[in-house]
C-alpha cells in the first residue's frame, strides 16, 4: 500500500512547474481582457451628438439671413478633430429657425446673400437661391441643404450634419 502512495506523488519540480504555468496563463488572460477590452471600448460608446451653440436667439435678425461661422469637433476614438465651418441662419419669428449648408447644391461652391435681390447668390453657374433656399434659377439640382437646430435655454444650437437633402427640383 505505501509503494502505491509513493508512485502518486508529484515532485517539488513538477509543482513548481504547473504553478507558474497557471499563473502566467491567468496573468496573460486578465492582461488580453483589459487590453482587449480598451481597444474595443469605442465600439460600445454611444455616439454622441455635437450639437454646437451660435449664440443667443435675440442676436438674429427676423427675415435677415445672417452667416455664422463656429468650430466642429469631431472625435474620433481617442483623438479629437477640429475644423472651420459656417452655416447661413435665418428665423421669421424667432422661434422657428432654418439653417443652411454653406455649399451650393450644384457644385459645391459657397453662395452669398444679396440684400439688394433677397436672394442666395452662387458665383459658379449663376445659380440663385429663393429666401427659404428653393431654386429660382440655375442649374443645381435641389433646394438648398439644412442642419437640423433646436432652441435650448434661449440659445440657437445646430447639428452641422446635413440629414436631410434639399428638395429636387
Amino acid at each position: 500500500m505505501e509503494e502505491k502512495d509513493l508512485n502518486n506523488k508529484i515532485s517539488r519540480r513538477s509543482f513548481l512547474t504547473y504553478v507558474i504555468v497557471s499563473l502566467g496563463g491567468l496573468m496573460g488572460a486578465i492582461l488580453t481582457g483589459l487590453g482587449g477590452g480598451y481597444f474595443l471600448s469605442p465600439i460600445w460608446r454611444k455616439k454622441e451628438d455635437s450639437w454646437i451653440d451660435l449664440g443667443l436667439v435675440k442676436d438674429f435678425t427676423e427675415g435677415e439671413p445672417l452667416k455664422i461661422n463656429f468650430t466642429v469637433r469631431k472625435r474620433d476614438a481617442w483623438s479629437t478633430i477640429e475644423s472651420k465651418s459656417s452655416a447661413w441662419i435665418i428665423t421669421a419669428n424667432q422661434k422657428d429657425f432654418i439653417a443652411f449648408d454653406p455649399k451650393c447644391t450644384h457644385l459645391g461652391c459657397p453662395y452669398r446673400w444679396s440684400v439688394e435681390k433677397r436672394q442666395f447668390l452662387c458665383p459658379c453657374h449663376t445659380a440663385t437661391f429663393s429666401v427659404d433656399g428653393e431654386v429660382v434659377s440655375g442649374p443645381p439640382p435641389r433646394a438648398l441643404d439644412r442642419y437640423p437646430t433646436k432652441v435650448v435655454g434661449g440659445h440657437l444650437l445646430i447639428l452641422p450634419q446635413v440629414v436631410g437633402k434639399g428638395k429636387e427640383v
